[in-house]
């Protein structure tokens, strides 16, 4: 035997010894007991199935504007001014970039609620994004990475469902034209009022950016006669022809249309 076969034999033998006395390290420290576990996820309040944003209450519940600071509110008043002589940036929607929180939760689109031990999993039809609460104990990150549904935790107060936002992605906004900042944090709540409406509530901070806090109330019904459907933003996000009607090259095969 060659010194670099023996070197890459006892490489893999010590490889394989590390990964199984991981494995037994991990198996000794959490053995997980599913019926111990969901005996706690059926003693919850239930929110789960399908919810549809009630849209004679969609924007009724946020019509006051976020009360801006002055720096903020100068940033914003050169935003207005951009839209009225470019029109509206549509750079995030154009590469198909969810808007984050509160907007993803803001869409007229449904989601969907699902359980699990130790978490709270929301899936929402519009830009299929899924949001995980994670309600096993643990702490926010202490310097989070931003993500565009940024890192969530939460717990239960009585019927009531509390959870935190932090490490909200600076692509996301507060609220249109008003963008996140790494001091941006959410504290939110979700309930089921009556059988018929969740509601979902989240309030939004930011000392740089908000003088006061800043509230999203949305309202949900129940139906779950019509699931949720598949939302694929890049399949249909193309322009079919220009100003003279004739088919404008991208630079990139599209998916065929369905027959």
């Amino acid at each position: 035997m060659t010194m670099r076969n023996r070197f890459l034999q006892l490489f893999i033998c010590g490889s394989a010894l590390a990964v199984s006395s991981t494995a037994q390290a991990q198996d000794e420290a959490y053995v997980p007991d599913r019926a111990t576990d969901y005996e706690e996820v059926l003693t919850l309040p239930d929110i789960t199935g399908n919810w549809y944003p009630d849209w004679t209450r969609l924007f009724a519940d946020r019509a006051r504007p976020p009360q801006l600071t002055p720096a903020a509110q100068a940033e914003y008043d050169a935003y207005l001014a951009s839209v009225s002589e470019n029109g509206p940036n549509q750079e995030a929607q154009a590469q198909c970039l969810p808007p984050g929180l509160p907007g993803t939760l803001q869409q007229p689109y449904p989601l969907e609620i699902l359980f699990s031990p130790g978490r709270t999993t929301i899936i929402t039809e519009a830009y299929e994004q899924v949001f995980r609460i994670y309600t096993d104990g643990r702490a926010l990150p202490e310097d989070p990475d931003p993500f565009f549904k940024g890192n969530i935790t939460g717990f239960w107060d009585g019927d009531t469902l509390v959870f935190d936002v932090v490490g909200l992605h600076p692509s996301t906004n507060i609220a249109v034209g008003i963008p996140h900042t790494e001091k941006s944090r959410i504290h939110g709540h979700i309930q089921r009022v009556a059988e018929e409406e969740l509601v979902i509530t989240m309030t939004i901070l930011n000392p740089d950016v908000l003088e006061e806090p800043y509230i999203s109330r949305v309202i949900y019904r129940p139906d779950n006669d019509f699931p949720i459907r598949e939302y694929v933003c890049q399949e249909n996000n193309r322009l079919q022809s220009g100003e003279d009607g004739a088919n404008i090259d991208l630079g990139f095969d599209v998916l065929d249309e369905p027959e």
